[in-house]
C-alpha cells in the first residue's frame, strides 16, 4: 500500500468565538495513486472531549443527565436531550481526569473505577472533535439535582435510571446523542462482564 499524506497549501481561520472554524486549501493522496486537486474544506475546531457513563452495579442503575442543545434546537428536533457527563479536555489536564472531574460537578457522583471503551471521531468530515469514553463505577445514592455554571448558562437534570430502563430509552429512539447511544450499546453487551470484574474487585 502507497504511503498516503496530506499536503496543507494554506490554512486560516475564519472565525473565532465560542468555538473555532479554519479554512484549509489542500491535496491528499489518492487510493490508486497521485494526488487529488486543491479541495477547500472548512473545519470546525471543538477540541477534544472525553465523556463518562456512571454504573452503580450495586444498585443495577446508570446515571445520565439532561439538558438543553442547541443543535437539535436549530435542526427543527427537540432540544433537551439524555446523555452521559462530558467535557473539553482542558490544558494539561487527562481524559480520565476529566471524566472524574465533570462526574463531580454535573452529578455529585465520585467515580471509583474508571473502565475506557473506546474513542472515536463525531462528525468526521467537517469537526476535529474526538470523545474518550469511559464507563465508571459510581454510587449513585447522592446522584440527583440540577447543576451546572451559571456563567455557561448550564442547567443540568441529573437522572438515575435502571439499567433495564436506559436500556429501554435507547430502543425507543429517546437517547439520540452519539456518545451516548455507543455507550448504552456498549453496556448492553458487556454489562454482565463488567459486573463480574467489579465483583471479583471487591
Amino acid at each position: 500500500m502507497n504511503e498516503k499524506h496530506v499536503e496543507v497549501i494554506e490554512k486560516e481561520t475564519v472565525y473565532s468565538g465560542y468555538f473555532r472554524i479554519d479554512r484549509y486549501r489542500l491535496r491528499y493522496s489518492l487510493h490508486e495513486g497521485g494526488m487529488s486537486g486543491e479541495a477547500v474544506r472548512e473545519v470546525f475546531e471543538r477540541g477534544q472531549v472525553a465523556a463518562l457513563l456512571m454504573v452503580d452495579p450495586d444498585r443495577d442503575c446508570v446515571v445520565l443527565i439532561e439538558q438543553f442543545r442547541p443543535g437539535p434546537f436549530a435542526a427543527g428536533d427537540p432540544p433537551w436531550l439524555i446523555e452521559t457527563v462530558a467535557g473539553i479536555i482542558e490544558g494539561d489536564e487527562s481524559a480520565e481526569q476529566m471524566a472524574k472531574r465533570e462526574a463531580m460537578e454535573e452529578a455529585n457522583c465520585e467515580v471509583t473505577d474508571l473502565f475506557p471503551i473506546m474513542r472515536f471521531f463525531t462528525s468526521p468530515g467537517a469537526c476535529t472533535e474526538s470523545v474518550t469514553l469511559f464507563c465508571g463505577r459510581v454510587d449513585s445514592s447522592a446522584a440527583g439535582g440540577v447543576h451546572g455554571l451559571d456563567a455557561e448558562h448550564e442547567d443540568i437534570r441529573v437522572m438515575v435510571v435502571s439499567v433495564d430502563e436506559a436500556l429501554s430509552l435507547l430502543r425507543e429512539g429517546r437517547i439520540v446523542n452519539a456518545k451516548t447511544i455507543i455507550a448504552l450499546q456498549w453496556l448492553a453487551a458487556n454489562y454482565e462482564d463488567l459486573k463480574s470484574r467489579w465483583s471479583a474487585a471487591g
